[in-house]
């Protein structure tokens, strides 16, 4: 008789009615929410923060460069020496001084800018100043050799290759980022998914065993039963709990923000303020045209049914191995030792990932490590959004789940033998010599 769906129903309904499940799904977005709206506060804090800054230029060269900001505002000191203009500031109770030494040679003026300050400066601070200076200092550069300003803007040319495959599809960057980052996501979410649900998985084999329930369950259900039964149902459990993370995330992120005033989505810190600037002058409009264009592109049909067949697939794949570890162990101390030929493939799957399916996604690295099984749910998840033919697709799935099948087989062999184990740390010699049984 095939018990597998009663299997799957009692290890689903055991894992939402536990306590400590139902506590940490429904107090994990509260904590996230919490520490998001804690940074969020400290960051407005820190970006509403008011500094003033004293200037002492003893060159005459800069005094114009330092133009009052938002938060920042500049203090042009004139005739003072740099002891008393150092005393003046400690007494005013300023952010710091800027002082640019005199000097006749314009080349020599960077060697001689000193800011002094009562503590260390702000990082994104000096940047913003020693941007400022440069630019000034080039223009008086090439001012002195008779280049002019209008001379100098005319000579800037922006080069943006326009990107086209030989049967006329356009492309950008912008495609690239964007499927970048989905295909990032997309492993990124299936790694971290059968770390922490292959885990549980592990430990609900362990603690089963070790509390002799399962020599009951054994008597009357297959082992390969039992172990795809707890696999399918922990899955559920995970699925559910993803699903009320995310509602209860994006609920709590609203009220935070309503409640308090606070804009986590829109938290910035003063050096993304100016790398934002940056893309406005360079033509952000047209950035964020390119994004939604590169965003429209995307084969969205094929990602989420390639998302979906590797996601399971991989899962799949790996909680067979788990379930195997918790049915060969009497406690998770134990488990070390074999944990570590499961996480290396993982592990190698997500640097072969960022390394180079972002450098070239059609390269020998990049599709060889897509038709393995053990490293191609990762990274056939990360070259797909580049284009991957469907029959690569259709094989390496394939691949996947012939693997998994074998995998199941082998584990299932352990599970069978080890389910009734106790009292003695395997090795990876008796695991092979359980796989004969």
């Amino acid at each position: 008789m095939n018990h597998l769906p009663l299997i799957i129903k009692r290890e689903y309904f055991t894992k939402v009615k536990n306590k400590s499940f139902i506590v940490m799904t429904f107090l994990s977005p509260l904590i996230m929410i919490a520490l998001f709206a804690v940074v969020a506060y400290l960051s407005q804090l820190n970006n509403d923060k008011q500094r003033t800054i004293s200037v002492l230029d003893d060159t005459g060269y800069l005094t114009n460069v330092f133009e009052n900001t938002e938060n920042t505002s500049y203090t042009i000191l004139n005739g003072l020496k740099l002891k008393d203009a150092i005393e003046l500031v400690k007494e005013k109770e300023d952010y710091g001084l800027l002082h640019i030494a005199k000097i006749d040679d314009l080349d020599g003026v960077s060697d001689h800018i000193r800011f002094y300050s009562e503590e260390t400066p702000s990082l994104s601070v000096i940047s913003g100043l020693e941007q400022r200076i440069e630019k000034r200092l080039n223009e008086m550069k090439l001012e002195k050799d008779g280049v002019t300003l209008a001379q100098i803007e005319a000579a800037k040319t922006n080069v943006d290759i326009a990107q086209e495959s030989y049967t006329g599809e356009k492309s950008s960057k912008a495609d690239n980022v964007v499927k970048l980052m989905f295909g990032g996501a997309a492993g990124y979410l299936l790694f971290m998914f059968i770390i922490i649900y292959g885990n549980m998985i592990m430990r609900s084999v362990i603690e089963e065993k070790t509390s002799r329930i399962i020599e009951v369950i054994i008597s009357s259900v297959k082992p390969i039963q039992l172990m795809m039964g707890k696999i399918i149902g922990t899955s559920l459990a995970g699925v559910t709990q993803f699903i009320i993370w995310a509602i209860l995330g994006g609920v709590l992120m609203v009220l935070v923000g309503f409640i308090f005033n606070i804009d986590i989505l829109a938290m910035q810190t003063q050096q993304q303020e100016m790398a934002m600037q940056s893309l406005q002058n360079s033509g952000m409009d047209q950035k964020v045209g390119e994004f939604f264009i590169a965003f429209q592109n995307l084969p969205m049909t094929n990602l989420i049914i390639a998302f979906l067949f590797f996601f399971i697939g991989g899962y799949l794949l790996y909680s067979s191995l788990y379930a195997a570890i918790g049915a060969a162990v009497d406690n998770e101390t134990d488990t070390q030792q074999f944990m570590l030929p499961i996480l290396m493939p993982l592990v190698l799957a997500v640097y072969v990932g960022v390394f180079t399916v972002i450098e070239d996604p059609h390269g020998v690295v990049s599709t060889v490590f897509s038709f393995i099984p053990f490293t191609s749910p990762v990274v056939m998840l990360m070259r797909i959004p580049f284009g991957v033919p469907i029959w690569q697709q259709g094989l390496s799935l394939l691949l996947l789940i012939i693997t998994f099948i074998a995998t199941v087989w082998f584990a299932a062999k352990i599970y069978r033998v080890g389910i009734l184990m106790y009292g003695k740390k395997p090795t990876y010699k008796e695991l092979f010599k359980w796989l004969k049984y």
